[in-house]
């Protein structure tokens, strides 16, 4: 067994400034001993060394006056703690691109970007292809570190002051892109391009190998070391990050820590989950912290959702500007500590699965499906689009699986999906997914799309239908279609129509707000047929965006609907509460027998601030 597959990691990170070169080590070894952490991620190699390197392309900080890799990794080690080992190969120190501008990242122009004298590097230069992987091996060769992590790894567009560069056009990647794809790079301009599904493979392509490369670098003779960084292929821990930023459009995402981690460890059994909670609310102002509440809820979650602990700070300890959050940092750190043996080996108990799309495109379709599931506190897995295939007996062992949007289905992946539906799995697309499988549509649903979208406003979904929708019996018959909904053709012999469309009329002035009469369209139906080897199977497929609506301007009608359609599914659940839906529920089975039930108060939160939460009591 290696050593992170307890699972019961509690990880701070001190992402070194240069000038924190000369750190005090025995004062940093008393602070990670108060926070009762195990183990110590800091900085190593990449932008700039913290040891005495002998490469010539390792950039040494000037403020180095000893070697602090060599004394922290030693002195973490003497008191019974891991390391971790970071590196940034993302970009390197201007000195290195006079002397080699072909290792670096060039825009369409031709430029590199030199952000305060730290230049962009590229992925398929030689700097990452091959000078990386010799800092790594002098790095593994010199100290018994723990682990290696990788910070900004891949494609970096952007510079630090949030400006958008584009795609690297450097020869090399030119070259590589026509040897991938047979396209010409410097056709390809964005997003719109039809050239972007290519581009994106590329970038998957490139990505996957150089994390092999790495994976064959370190692991024949070094099997006990950890490979960590943000992309899950060949590594062992697969860091995510709970963190702000002020130029991020709303609404805030109270779930961060809890999909972070389950999108992960539902998808992969052998892979460490670690998300970080940013103490800062910005890369722009790295020395003030989120709140202690927001920061409790991160760690809280990642706690109840299985994984261990991960806090981050810029810079040592003794001198942060805002250490207002540390005790209570402390606090959920020495909780953890002492139920140790509670945490790392959780079971699921999921009755539904959620898919996690691959595509960006319907992100929001999902996280209003996650958000819907968590406040009804229905226990839910969930996986990856990608590694359907691979959760197969997952799938099969729950009562629902959920398709938020997704468009199109590898082989594999509807395969996958196939099997779980042939046992008796509910399948419920939602966000007008399969739109690009018509045989699947057809299929699974009983259902054609005739690709006429109805974008006008003022449209309306009837759920007076009290059998089908009793969660609107209080006299609420029409809720709000939203601005996608597609006009879809479900097969009359199997597929039971229900939510008729209410056509959308004039609603201004007052005095002409009338005139929408019930049509033709449908916003949900119950496919059920039998086949012939006698198995019934059933589907539900709703050609609108409930899971985008709710994430986006949070009317319950949305979730109030998904909840009745699960309810038909299955009308008993294995867990019920009488706990509000800002009480966030996790349920695990343990590896011991019985089972553990964590409750998190999120009443403090109020759309916008993490306030001190409200006691809850009587919760049953």
């Amino acid at each position: 067994m290696n050593w992170w597959s307890t699972n019961r990691l509690r990880l701070i990170q001190n992402n070194l400034r240069e000038t924190d070169a000369d750190m005090d080590v025995d004062l940093l070894i008393r602070e990670l001993k108060s926070f009762q952490a195990n183990a110590l991620m800091m900085n190593a190699g990449g932008i700039f060394a913290f040891y005495p390197s002998n490469l010539t392309h390792q950039y040494i900080t000037p403020h180095l006056t000893k070697d602090l890799l060599g004394e922290a990794v030693a002195k973490i080690h003497d008191n019974g703690m891991k390391f971790i080992a970071r590196f940034d190969f993302s970009k390197a120190h201007e000195s290195i691109w006079q002397q080699h501008p072909e290792w670096f990242y060039r825009n369409r122009q031709g430029r590199e970007v030199n952000y305060y004298g730290i230049v962009h590097t590229c992925l398929n230069g030689a700097y990452q292809q091959e000078k990386s992987l010799e800092s790594i091996e002098e790095v593994l060769t010199r100290y018994p570190v723990d682990g290696i992590f990788f910070n900004m790894f891949g494609y970096q567009h952007w510079d630090y002051s949030g400006n958008f560069y584009g795609p690297c056009y450097c020869s090399n990647c030119q070259a590589r892109f026509h040897d991938i794809t047979g396209e010409h790079l410097l056709a390809y301009t964005g997003p719109e391009h039809p050239l972007h599904e290519a581009y994106r493979a590329f970038q998957e392509h490139t990505s996957r190998d150089i994390l092999e490369r790495i994976h064959e670098l370190v692991k024949p003779g070094r099997p006990e070391i950890a490979i960590c960084t943000y992309h899950h292929h060949c590594v062992d821990i697969v860091r995510k990050e709970s963190n702000t930023s002020l130029t991020r459009s709303g609404p805030l995402w109270l779930y961060s820590a809890s999909e972070n981690v389950s999108s992960i460890q539902d998808s992969w059994n052998d892979k460490l989950i670690s998300n970080c909670s940013i103490n800062a609310i910005d890369l722009t102002y790295r020395f003030t912290g989120v709140s202690e509440e927001e920061n409790a809820i991160r760690l809280y979650q990642s706690m109840g959702s299985g994984s261990g602990l991960d806090f981050c700070i810029i810079g040592a300890f003794a001198g942060y500007p805002d250490q207002s959050n540390f005790d209570k940092v402390k606090e959920i750190f020495r909780f953890h500590a002492e139920h140790e043996e509670l945490y790392g080996q959780l079971g699921s108990m999921a009755e539904v699965v959620l898919i996690k799309p691959a595509a960006p495109e319907a992100a929001a379709e999902y996280y209003g499906m996650f958000k819907m599931l968590k406040e009804e506190h229905i226990l839910f897995d969930v996986v990856m689009e990608e590694q359907l295939s691979a959760m197969v007996s997952k799938l099969t062992c729950v009562h629902a699986i959920l398709l938020p949007g997704i468009q199109r289905l590898s082989v594999d992946a509807a395969g996958a999906l196939k099997r779980a539906a042939d046992v008796g799995t509910a399948l419920i697309a939602t966000g007008t997914a399969l739109e690009q499988e018509t045989e699947l549509l057809a299929e699974w649903f009983g259902v054609s799309l005739d690709g006429r979208k109805q974008a006008e406003p003022a449209a309306y979904l009837d759920v007076s239908n009290p059998v089908h929708f009793p969660s609107f019996a209080n006299g609420r018959s029409w809720i709000v279609a939203g601005m996608n909904f597609t006009r879809a053709i479900f097969d009359p012999e199997t597929a039971e129509q229900r939510m008729p469309y209410v056509e959308p009329s004039t609603f201004g002035p007052p005095e002409r707000a009338y005139g929408h009469r019930i049509g033709e369209d449908y916003g949900m139906a119950v496919n059920k047929r039998v086949d012939n080897d006698g198995r019934s199977r059933s589907g539900v497929y709703i050609p609108w965006n409930p899971g985008e609506l709710y994430h986006r301007y949070g009317y319950e009608d949305y979730k109030l609907v998904m909840a009745d359609v699960l309810r038909d599914i299955k009308p008993n659940r294995a867990v019920v509460t009488n706990g509000p839906s800002s009480l966030e529920l996790f349920v695990h089975r343990l590896k011991e027998g019985g089972c553990l039930i964590q409750l998190l108060n999120l009443t403090g939160f109020n759309g916008t601030t993490y306030l001190k939460p409200t006691p809850l009591y009587d919760i049953r």
